[in-house]
C-alpha cells in the first residue's frame, strides 16, 4: 500500500484529539451570524444519498433561549405542579448555558432507495461536522440530546412536523479551558480485519 502524497497533519491532531467542551468550561463570546452560517456551511457537507438534506438547522440565540427554557419550565409543571425550584431553574436555563445553540433537526421520510435509517445517520454526521466546523473556528462545542429532544409538546412548541425529530442540539462558545482527556475505547477490543 502506498503513502499518499501528503499526510495533513493539522487535521490528523484535531481528530486525534477532538474533545467535547463541558458547560461548565463553556462562555462568551459565540460565533457572530456570518461565522455560524460558515460553520452551518461545513457542518452540511456530509454524506447525503440521494441529495436529500434529510436535515435542518435551527438557531437558538440568547433571547429564543430564554423563551424555550421558560417554556421547558411550563411542561415540567404540567407533568409536576410541586417541581422543586432547582428543576424549574434547571429547565429555564437549558438553553442559556452557551452563547449559541443549534438544533439538527432530522427530516428522516420513506425513500424508495435512501431507507429512514440512512437518513438519520446523515443528521448526525451533521452535528459531528458542527463540533469541527466550531473547533476550526477557534471555539468548542458539545453535542447532546437531552430530554426535550424526545418530548412531543417540546418539539410542537418548535414547530416541528409530524416526521421530524431532533438529531442533537449543539452548544456553541469560547471554552475557558481544554477540556481533560477521558478514557477511550481500547482499539483492539473494536476492531476486527477479515
Amino acid at each position: 500500500m502506498s503513502a499518499p502524497a501528503a499526510v495533513n497533519t493539522a487535521l490528523v491532531a484535531h481528530l486525534k484529539t477532538r474533545r467535547s467542551t463541558p458547560f461548565a468550561l463553556m462562555q462568551g463570546p459565540g460565533p457572530d451570524d456570518a461565522t455560524l452560517d460558515a460553520m452551518l456551511e461545513i457542518a452540511a457537507r456530509v454524506p447525503d444519498h440521494g441529495k436529500l438534506a434529510p436535515w435542518r438547522f435551527m438557531v437558538i440565540g440568547p433571547d429564543a433561549g430564554k423563551r424555550l427554557g421558560e417554556a421547558l419550565e411550563r411542561i415540567i409543571l404540567a407533568d409536576d405542579p410541586a417541581a422543586p425550584d432547582n428543576r424549574r431553574e434547571i429547565e429555564r436555563a437549558r438553553f442559556l448555558r452557551a452563547p449559541v445553540c443549534v438544533a439538527v433537526i432530522s427530516r428522516a421520510a420513506p425513500h424508495p432507495k435512501i431507507p429512514e435509517w440512512e437518513q438519520v445517520l446523515s443528521a448526525g454526521a451533521v452535528c459531528l461536522n458542527l463540533l469541527h466546523a466550531a473547533a476550526a473556528h477557534g471555539f468548542g462545542a458539545t453535542w447532546i440530546t437531552e430530554w426535550p429532544s424526545m418530548d412531543r409538546r417540546f418539539l410542537d412548541h418548535l414547530g416541528l412536523e409530524a416526521h421530524e425529530t431532533i438529531a442533537g442540539f449543539v452548544h456553541i462558545g469560547t471554552p475557558s479551558a481544554r477540556a481533560e482527556e477521558r478514557v477511550r475505547p481500547d482499539m483492539s477490543a473494536i476492531i476486527t480485519r477479515l
